[in-house]
C-alpha cells in the first residue's frame, strides 16, 4: 500500500507545495484505489475516501488557477466513496495528474543525471534494514513491521511505479507505515535513491540501451519502457542512465522560466524579462531545430508563449505567473516529444520535407531569375546566379561546420534576421529591375542594340547578391535542422537530404523550362510579383527574429498568425509588411491614372 502522507516537504514556494500535494494524492489513488476495491477491505476503502477528500480540499485551496480541476476531483470523490468504477478512477486520476503538472509547472524528472552509486550508498544506509539489501524485504526488522515494507522485486508493484512516483514517496513519506519522509536528503539524493530501487530486480546490463531521454525514464514504469523500447533493453535502460544533453537545454529553459516567475512575483520585472530571454536563447534555441522537425506546432506555441510572458513582464502584468505556468507545461511536453529516437524511414522523410520546405523560398526566387535570364538569352548572367547560390551553400556549410558558435542561440536568430532583411532589399531591387523592363518593345530594342550591355556590371553583381542572400539563410537553418535529425538516424538524414536535393533540382529545372516557354511580359510580371511576395514574407520573418532576441520591442495586435507567410500578430512586423505589400499596388494605380484631357480654346482650329 502506498498511502502517501501529504506533507509540505519539498523545496519551493508554498503554492508549489500545494500543487505537489494534489499530484501526490492523485498518484496514490491512481495506483492504490483499484487494488482496494478488488480486496474489498473496508479499512482500505475508508482510507481512499479520506485521501480523495484531501485532494478536493487541496484543489480548492489552490484557488482560481485550479478551478477547472475541482469538478473533476468531485467526480472522483463520488465514485470512490461508493467504491465504484476502479478502472475509470485510475484512468481519470492519471489524466488529472497531467493537468496538475501542467498548471502547477511541476517537474517530473531530475535536473541532473542521478548518481546510481550514490543511490546504492543511500539505500544501504537508510533502506536496506527494512526493504532488504536486494529489495526482497526479508529482514528481521521487516518481519516486525505492520504493514510490511514493500518488496522492490515484486513485478506487480514495480510495473505500476515510476521513478517520479518513487521520488514523491521518498520526499513525502507513506502514511500508516513506518516509512518517513526524507526531507533531510537533497533533491539530487532523493532522485538517486528513487532511480536506484529500479535496478534491484534487473539483471546485469549487457550492451548499450537504445537512446531515451531522462524525462522518459523518469515518468515511465518498467512495463511502459518494455512495451515502448523492448523488454530486452529494460535492464540497461535502468542501469545506464543517459547524459543530459538535449534534456539539459530544456532544463535550462525551465529553470529560467521558473526564475522569471519568482522575479516577477517579487517585483523585479526587468529581471523577469531578462530571465525569460535567456531561457529562450540558451535553453530553447539550441534544441529547437530537432523539435521543429518533430512538432512544428509545439515550437510555435513555445515561441508565442515566451513572447507573451516577456510582454507581460514588460507591462508589469500579473499574467507573467499564469503564462509562465503554461510555458513550463509546454517545455515539459517538448521534453517528452524528444524522448525517443526515430527510425530510419521517419528521419528520411522528415529530412526530405525539411529540405523542400526550407529550400522552397530560395529555389523559386533563383528559378525565376534563371527563367527570365534564359528568356533574355543571356547565359553569362545565369552563370552569375548559379555562382551566387552555390557560394551560399558552401558558405553556409562552412559556417555550420567550423563556426557553430556563431549561429547558436541569439547569434543564430540574429544571422537569420539580418539575412532576411538583406534579402528583402535585394529582392526589391530585383523586382524593380524586372519592372523597368516590362515595356517589352523598348527593352527588346535595347537588347538588339546592345545585348552585352543591357544589364551591366552593377546588375550582374546584384544578381549574384540576390542569389547568395536568398540561399544563405536557408542553408544555415536547414543544416541546423538536419543536424538535429541526424542524432536519431545519421543515414536517414543523409538519404533524406539526397532525396530532398533531387526534388529541389527538379523544381528548378521545371520552373526554368516552363519559364522559357512563357510569353515575355507575363513572365516579367509573374516574376516581379513573386519577388515582392517573397520580400514581404522575409520582412515579417526578419523582424520577428530580431524581436525574439530582444532587440526590438513587442506590440501585439489582434489578428491571425500565419507563420509560413511570415505574418505575426505584432504591429512592428505586420505594419511594415502591409506597407510593402500595398506599395506596388499604389504605384501601379498612380502610374495608370488617366491624364486629364485638355480642351482647345474656343475658336481654335484643330490641326
Amino acid at each position: 500500500m502506498f498511502g502517501l502522507l501529504i506533507l509540505i516537504a519539498l523545496a519551493g514556494s508554498p503554492q508549489e507545495h500545494d500543487w505537489q500535494k494534489l499530484a501526490g494524492v492523485l498518484q496514490y489513488l491512481q495506483a492504490d484505489y483499484p487494488d482496494a476495491v478488488a480486496s474489498g477491505d473496508q479499512g482500505e476503502l475508508a482510507e481512499q475516501a479520506s485521501l480523495v477528500a484531501d485532494a478536493l480540499e487541496a484543489a480548492r485551496a489552490l484557488g482560481p488557477p485550479a478551478a477547472a480541476l475541482v469538478p473533476k476531483v468531485q467526480s472522483l470523490q463520488a465514485r470512490i466513496v461508493k467504491g465504484e468504477d476502479p478502472a475509470g478512477v485510475g484512468r481519470d486520476c492519471a489524466a488529472v495528474v497531467e493537468e496538475v503538472v501542467a498548471l502547477g509547472g511541476l517537474q517530473r524528472s531530475p535536473r541532473q543525471a542521478p548518481d546510481l552509486e550514490r543511490g546504492r550508498q543511500l539505500y544501504a544506509q537508510s533502506c536496506a534494514a527494512c526493504h532488504g539489501p536486494t529489495g526482497n524485504a526479508d529482514t528481521p526488522v521487516a518481519a516486525q513491521l505492520n504493514p510490511p515494507p514493500k518488496r522492490f522485486t515484486d513485478a506487480a508493484l514495480m510495473d505500476g511505479l515510476s521513478p517520479y512516483k518513487a521520488f514523491n514517496v521518498v520526499s513525502l513519506g507513506v502514511s500508516g507505515t513506518p516509512m518517513p519522509e526524507f526531507t533531510t536528503l537533497s533533491e539530487p539524493d532523493r532522485w538517486a535513491l528513487a532511480f536506484y530501487v529500479f535496478t534491484l530486480r534487473q539483471p546485469p546490463c549487457a550492451g548499450e540501451p537504445p537512446r531515451a531521454e531522462l524525462d522518459l525514464l523518469s515518468r515511465s514504469t518498467d512495463a511502459e519502457l518494455a512495451k515502448q523500447l523492448g523488454a530486452g533493453h529494460l535492464a540497461c535502460l535502468r542501469r545506464k542512465l543517459p547524459a543530459l544533453d538535449e534534456d539539459r537545454a530544456w532544463l535550462v529553459a525551465r529553470d529560467g522560466v521558473d526564475g522569471a516567475m519568482k522575479q516577477a512575483a517579487s517585483g523585479d520585472l526587468k529581471g523577469a524579462r531578462d530571465s525569460l530571454l535567456t531561457a529562450y536563447l540558451d535553453g530553447v534555441e539550441p534544441v529547437e531545430p530537432r523539435l521543429r522537425a518533430r512538432d512544428p506546432g509545439l515550437v510555435s506555441a513555445i515561441e508565442q508563449s515566451f513572447l507573451k510572458a516577456r510582454l507581460a513582464a514588460e507591462q508589469g502584468s500579473p499574467a507573467v505567473r499564469d503564462e509562465g505556468r503554461r510555458l513550463l507545461g509546454l517545455i515539459d511536453r517538448a521534453r517528452g516529444q524528444t524522448s525517443t529516437a526515430q527510425d530510419f524511414w521517419s528521419v528520411l522523410w522528415l529530412a526530405a520535407l525539411i529540405l523542400l520546405r526550407e529550400g522552397f523560398e530560395a529555389t523559386v526566387v533563383i528559378a525565376a531569375l534563371l527563367a527570365v535570364l534564359k528568356k533574355l538569352q543571356q547565359p553569362q548572367h545565369a552563370r552569375v546566379v548559379h555562382l551566387g547560390w552555390i557560394s551560399a551553400l558552401a558558405a553556409g556549410g562552412a559556417a555550420f561546420a567550423f563556426a557553430r558558435q556563431l549561429i547558436s542561440g541569439q547569434n543564430r536568430e540574429l544571422v537569420e534576421g539580418v539575412m532576411s532583411l538583406l534579402a528583402v532589399g535585394m529582392l526589391l531591387y530585383a523586382a524593380l529591375w524586372l519592372n523597368a523592363r516590362s515595356n517589352i518593345r523598348k527593352f527588346m530594342g535595347q537588347i538588339r542594340a546592345a545585348m552585352q550591355g543591357a544589364i551591366g556590371r552593377g546588375s550582374a553583381v546584384g544578381l549574384f547578391v540576390i542569389a547568395f542572400t536568398a540561399m544563405f539563410r536557408e542553408s544555415l537553418e536547414t543544416a541546423i535542422f538536419l543536424q538535429g535529425l541526424a542524432i536519431d538516424s545519421a543515414s536517414g538524414a543523409l538519404w533524406g537530404t539526397a532525396a530532398g536535393a533531387v526534388a529541389l533540382i527538379g523544381l528548378v529545372l521545371f520552373i526554368s523550362r516552363v519559364g522559357y516557354r512563357l510569353p515575355m511580359k507575363p513572365l516579367f510580371n509573374a516574376s516581379t510579383v513573386l519577388l515582392v511576395v517573397t520580400a514581404v514574407v522575409l520582412l515579417g520573418k526578419g523582424i520577428h527574429a530580431v524581436q525574439e532576441v530582444g532587440l526590438l520591442p513587442l506590440a501585439p495586435i489582434r489578428m491571425v498568425e500565419v507563420e509560413v507567410l511570415g505574418v505575426f500578430p505584432d504591429a512592428y512586423s505586420f505594419v511594415p509588411q502591409l506597407v510593402l505589400a500595398l506599395a506596388p499596388l499604389v504605384w501601379v494605380l498612380a502610374r495608370h491614372r488617366p491624364d486629364e484631357e485638355v480642351s482647345p480654346p474656343n475658336g481654335a482650329k484643330h490641326a
